[in-house]
């Protein structure tokens, strides 16, 4: 099933940047989730917390079941492995998303940002660099920051 899964996500040919403008559901559930992968490796350590708040994260939003988040993390570790630039991920997702959909993935990805229980000065940059090519205005992306911060607070007390 693994196997079947990680074929599928593979054999869409290259990174998504050098595809046209139509994209698969499978395209955008990898281009998202190489975004949370590249927030959570900026720090030069993606550790077990991270890896699982991710699969956490594309689980519940893209309906997977254990395995199939699984490998989706997988081929999203190999398409930041063979990308030079996040604007191929970011094109995908910016083309797709609503609004709505875009600011709910900056909450997704402060989520991994803060997964390791601090915010390291490279992935805050990230996160500002991120907003701007999802066309994420500083004030929806600062007030996803501080929802996710409330929950880490709630869940921390």
């Amino acid at each position: 099933m693994i196997n079947r899964v990680k074929a599928l996500f593979l054999d869409r040919g290259g990174a998504p940047e050098t595809r046209g403008a139509g994209h698969s559901h499978e395209e955008l559930q990898i281009a998202a989730a190489a975004l949370m992968v590249e927030a959570a490796q900026l720090d030069g350590d993606f550790d077990a917390r991270e890896r699982a708040k991710i699969r956490d994260l594309v689980t519940g939003r893209f309906g997977l079941g254990r395995e199939e988040s699984e490998s989706l993390i997988e081929v999203a570790e190999e398409r930041v492995a063979w990308a030079s630039q996040l604007h191929g991920f970011t094109r995908v997702v910016k083309g797709a998303f609503t609004q709505e959909e875009r600011i709910e993935l900056m909450e997704m990805l402060w989520e991994v940002a803060y997964a390791d229980g601090e915010l390291h000065h490279f992935e805050a940059n990230l996160m500002r660099r991120l907003a701007g090519l999802l066309q994420v205005p500083d004030r929806d992306s600062g007030a996803a920051r501080k929802r996710v911060l409330k929950r880490l607070d709630s869940s921390n007390a």
